[in-house]
């Protein structure tokens, strides 16, 4: 198994040799996956289940996981009382979708604040009804993997909520938030504006596995904007094995979401 410490990047300088010269964590901390989707993301596996997602996530190494559905939150509760039980820190949180069709990694110390954030965000989704014939079932599960329900309306649709409201949004139910694989040519906050909004003041972002390690040097980033890499699995096989870790107080939702929401700006 591999052990590559450098999870936190700061936008790269160009050193006098031409090299680039990125900030990294030190080789301490907890090994992370912050973007995990489970069967109830309409592209998520039927396999993704709450117990499949805590064994798989703890045979490849990890410490603390999120679980980040497409617009819901309603296996959260399940997951995280799953990874109680097997020792491993799950993390409530969510994968909106703006209004700018961007996605947005949202993360709350709590079962209890990421659910009364879902059910914000629930009044902002079009009334689309899903399609199980099409993009299959939205299934919503209990510990024991049970199906306890179908989420009727479709996941993937853009919220009504906006770029530039979404940070004070997710921080009025004590969680914070950052734009999800930055670097894909579809539901990036580049993609979507044509560069990175510095005003609004994200102080992380999310590169996918697909990202060259040059990518920050390649495009215009906010200075100190630290980048995060998770796996975005959809299918229990593309959980990646422990390599990046963050440097906590200690391996809880809370002070992950403290880490990330006060976290210096290089």
């Amino acid at each position: 198994m591999s052990n590559q410490h450098g999870t936190v990047w700061t936008k790269p300088q160009r050193s006098e040799s031409g090299t680039e010269a990125g900030h990294v964590s030190p080789p301490k901390g907890y090994y992370y996956d912050f973007h995990l989707h489970s069967c109830l993301s309409p592209c998520g596996d039927n396999d993704m289940t709450p117990n499949n997602i805590v064994g798989m996530a703890s045979l490849l190494g990890l410490q603390i996981i999120a679980l980040t559905d497409h617009n819901s939150v309603k296996n959260c509760r399940a997951v995280c009382k799953v990874g109680e039980q097997n020792g491993l820190t799950v993390i409530p949180g969510m994968e909106l979708c703006t209004s700018e069709e961007i996605h947005v990694v949202t993360l709350f110390p709590d079962v209890d604040s990421a659910e009364a954030f879902g059910a914000h965000v629930s009044t902002t989704l079009p009334p689309i009804p899903n399609r199980p014939d099409i993009f299959g079932e939205q299934r919503i599960l209990d510990e024991n993997d049970e199906i306890v329900g179908l989420e009727e309306v479709y996941l993937l649709s853009a919220s009504s909520i906006s770029i530039e409201e979404v940070m004070p949004l997710c921080g009025s139910y004590g969680g914070v938030c950052y734009p999800a694989h930055i670097d894909r040519s579809s539901f990036s906050v580049i993609s979507a504006l044509g560069l990175f909004p510095d005003h609004i003041g994200f102080r992380f972002a999310e590169l996918s596995r697909q990202a060259g390690p040059g990518y920050a040097s390649q495009v215009q980033l906010p200075q100190g904007l630290k980048l995060l890499r998770s796996s975005d699995a959809h299918y229990l096989e593309d959980i990646d094995e422990a390599k990046y870790t963050l440097p906590l107080e200690n391996c809880t939702p809370a002070a992950a979401v403290k880490y990330l929401e006060s976290a210096p700006l290089a």
